[in-house]
């Protein structure tokens, strides 16, 4: 899971440059996204990693 976390919070960081947007990872494989400190995703409490583009429409309702 790591390389594919890895990729996309690159994808992230760039694509939404200067957004406080977090990766937290916490063993097991399990993480979560925080935007601006606010829980937008978390594979813990879903038991999946995000669809293509999920993390990116999460984040644009978010800055909206």
């Amino acid at each position: 899971y790591l390389p594919k976390a890895s990729s996309l919070e690159e994808h992230l960081k760039a694509k939404y440059n200067g957004a406080d947007i977090k990766l937290i990872s916490s063993g097991g494989g399990v993480f979560e996204i925080t935007l601006e400190n606010k829980l937008i995703f978390s594979k813990k409490s879903l038991g999946r990693f995000p669809d293509d583009g999920e993390i990116d429409s999460l984040i644009d309702q978010n800055i909206a």
